[in-house]
């Protein structure tokens, strides 16, 4: 009888180590984990859309003042086009002013647009130099297989 309260009080107690139980809490905190991870994966997903939402508006925001920026430069074009023509008709008649200013505008337009064209005919076709790239590592694959 002494080996068996010998044994009891070297045992742990069943609080410590449960034997149903463990499979319980081994199933409780995989549950609890996948519960976690599921949180987390749904806090984050929230995270990224709230930030993306917020730099989606800051470059909506960006695009509207450059714009803005834009119009207001266009407008800034067009009254030192005005200032331009008074000025001219000081020396010459407004209606001449006018006309000499319109074809000077005239004539930038026509050499950017030449210059535009020039450049554009040089440019070689999208992709042009990646489907040469590929052509030549699929003819240099083929000779190296044979």
């Amino acid at each position: 009888m002494s080996d068996r309260k010998e044994a009891s009080r070297h045992a742990a107690p069943e609080s410590v180590h449960p034997t149903h139980t463990s499979e319980a809490g081994v199933g409780e905190l995989m549950a609890t984990v996948a519960q976690d991870l599921s949180t987390l994966v749904r806090d984050e997903m929230a995270l990224a859309k709230t930030e993306i939402t917020e730099s989606v508006t800051k470059a909506g925001l960006g695009a509207g003042l450059f714009g803005t920026a834009g119009l207001v430069a266009l407008y800034g074009v067009g009254a030192l086009v005005a200032t331009l023509v008074l000025v001219l008709a000081l020396v010459v008649p407004a209606w001449l002013a006018a006309l000499i200013v319109t074809l000077g505008l005239f004539a930038v337009a026509g050499i950017a647009a030449l210059l535009g064209k020039k450049e554009l005919d040089q440019a070689t076709p999208p992709l042009e130099h990646s489907k040469e790239s590929v052509r030549r590592d699929v003819d240099a694959l083929k000779g190296g297989a044979s």
